[in-house]
């Protein structure tokens, strides 16, 4: 499929034809700059077509009753799994130790409590439709799953997919204090242990730039998925009983 496939309104925002099963996308140089990234609506949600919008720099993100919007922001929210910051109160709580980690156990329970998570705050972008897909994709191993657990109860936990060397996430929920920074500073000690460059997440935000969050051009962004964002999947082990390297303390 060709840009001939899309449908071109004003102001270079493009149109997805629902018709088609192919997944290409315009390049990302065509997105918005107000709203910051917007480049495509419409389309489904296919794992064909997800898989081929990760690659590209590509996220889905709308709210249910709108039609499905793509998205290329610039710059990229991104974090490097070796250089996640660890607070000293968040220093305390891994060194207790009191949290169970475990990977793509309760992918489900994950994704709806993050989905729970949104309410009250807004309209949440985990629709229904989102959780098919993502869970597709998860049985196809590409979608993963970070859980916290204390006394067999799920507190916190994380999902996105990865793909090469490139892990993006999607959302994160706590139910107690720090239960996501750890699902996350664990994810990321795995990652690094694999040789992998980022962490994508999407956007700014005030909690992931407390963790060492930062801004990455969009160009150099597609640079690091063309060389290392492909369709290798991640292993991960169904537990994690490692100790955190504490060493990239913030």
């Amino acid at each position: 499929m060709t840009l001939a496939d899309f449908q071109q309104g004003s102001d270079q925002l493009f149109w997805v034809k629902d018709n088609l099963l192919a997944a290409n996308f315009p390049t990302v140089d065509k997105a918005l700059r107000d709203p910051d990234g917007l480049l495509a609506i419409g389309g489904d949600l296919s794992t064909q077509r997800l898989l081929q919008a990760y690659k590209n720099g590509i996220f889905p993100w709308y709210n249910e009753g709108q039609p499905i919007m793509w998205w290329s922001p610039d710059p990229r929210c991104v974090l490097v799994p070796n250089e996640i910051r660890i607070s000293r109160s968040l220093k305390k709580r891994l060194l207790q130790n009191k949290l169970k980690i475990t990977y793509n156990t309760a992918f489900t329970d994950v994704l709806n409590a993050c989905a729970a998570s949104r309410k009250g705050v807004g309209d949440t972008w985990i629709t229904n439709k989102i959780k098919g897909a993502y869970f597709s994709l998860f049985k196809l191993g590409y979608a993963h799953s970070v859980e916290c657990w204390r006394d067999n109860k799920l507190v916190g936990g994380l999902y996105g997919l990865a793909m090469g060397k490139v892990f993006f996430g999607e959302s994160m929920f706590s139910r107690e204090s720090d239960a996501s920074k750890t699902a996350l500073v664990h994810l990321g000690q795995q990652l690094d242990k694999m040789n992998f460059r980022l962490i994508d997440c999407q956007v700014h935000s005030e909690h992931l730039q407390t963790l060492g969050a930062k801004p990455m051009q969009r160009e150099l962004f597609i640079q690091i998925l063309n060389n290392y964002c492909n369709n290798e999947k991640l292993i991960l082990p169904s537990s994690d009983l490692s100790v955190v390297n504490h060493s990239s303390n913030g």
